[in-house]
């Protein structure tokens, strides 16, 4: 008689996105699809695609596109532990990105704060020389 131990094996997933809406909604549907897929609690992906959303919705507002065209590049990972870690890359912008604090009356700037009371960590990663940003975020499953 054989023993089978099974243990949830780590997933990543990258994709190219339009530089701008059009390709939120796409790159919303797949995390979510392979998030269900690999076992992940609803609330966490709602929350992962939240934060998916504005870190997209955020580099075609205030960043170009990569270089090799008019897009850019999502990526998200889910660890054994459940921890999902999810990153955009575009082509850089005139500012970084920064949590606000926008006024009551103001119509956006609130993306970084929302992640920022989701996620567990979030930073940028701007040493690449050819311009790219990679801004990154990490959900702690609980």
């Amino acid at each position: 008689m054989a023993l089978v131990v099974t243990q949830q094996v780590p997933t990543s997933s990258s994709m190219s996105v339009p530089h701008g809406p059009g390709g939120v909604g796409t790159a919303r549907r797949r995390m979510r699809s392979e998030l269900l897929d690999n076992g992940a609690r609803e609330s966490v992906i709602d929350d992962a695609v939240l934060i998916l959303s504005e870190l997209l919705s955020n580099a075609y507002r205030h960043a170009r596109p990569l270089n090799e065209g008019h897009h850019v590049r999502a990526s998200w990972s889910q660890d054994a532990d459940g921890e999902i870690t999810i990153s955009v890359t575009d082509g850089g912008g005139p500012t970084r990105p920064r949590a606000g604090s926008p006024s009551v009356t103001a119509r956006g700037g609130r993306g970084l704060t929302i992640i920022t009371s989701l996620a567990r960590a979030w930073g940028v990663h701007d040493a690449d020389p050819s311009g790219a940003v990679t801004v990154w975020v990490v959900l702690d499953p609980r």
